[in-house]
């Protein structure tokens, strides 16, 4: 007898449950409820919250790098030109969601709630090693600190954005060049 559903169906499941109910909410036991589940069939393909927790949370990464990706081409530009170019995917209604889910981690983990203090900074570093091949440089190191610099760009804005409003963060992308 095979189980209902598979890794990739749960996984599914469980991005939706973080963009309805957040990240901080996943559980085996809210997710095998949702979907109509044994929450053991979820511990077979996920053996620890934090692995289901890191295999949502790197689906969700990689589903918006795709977006992200048809925004910059393949150009390799200036750390503010990244960000203009992709500052009208960034405020999207679907990176929105990416987003809050995005900040709600980087939260957790300030607060210093596992496994989001140990997850943070490896989806920073992920962002930002995925990014620093698209920013111009004259070498890796130079290129790594653009991403950086790119990277601290976005997340201040986006914080705007998220806390204050799409106004307040337009007007201060407007004011850095990006708008």
């Amino acid at each position: 007898m095979g189980y209902k559903y598979d890794r990739a169906q749960i996984l599914d499941a469980a991005v939706e449950a973080v963009f309805d109910e957040g990240v901080g909410q996943l559980t085996f036991g809210r997710l095998a409820k949702r979907i109509g589940i044994n929450d053991r069939t979820i511990v077979y393909y996920f053996p620890t919250k934090a692995a289901m927790i890191t295999e949502t949370l790197t689906v969700l990464g990689t589903r918006f790098q795709t977006v992200l990706e048809e925004a910059f081409g393949d150009q390799v530009l200036d750390h503010v030109e990244v960000v203009r170019q992709a500052w009208p995917v960034l405020t999207s209604p679907e990176a929105d969601q990416v987003f809050r889910v995005y900040f709600e981690v980087v939260g957790l983990a300030a607060a210093g709630v596992e496994p989001f203090s140990s997850l943070a900074p490896i989806l920073i570093d992920g962002w930002i090693d995925w990014l620093a091949p698209r920013i111009a440089g004259a070498d890796a190191g130079a290129r790594s600190a653009g991403a950086t610099a790119a990277v601290a760009l976005v997340d201040g804005l986006l914080l705007l954005r998220h806390t204050v409003g799409p106004t307040a963060a337009g007007v201060a992308a407007a004011r850095l060049g990006i708008d």
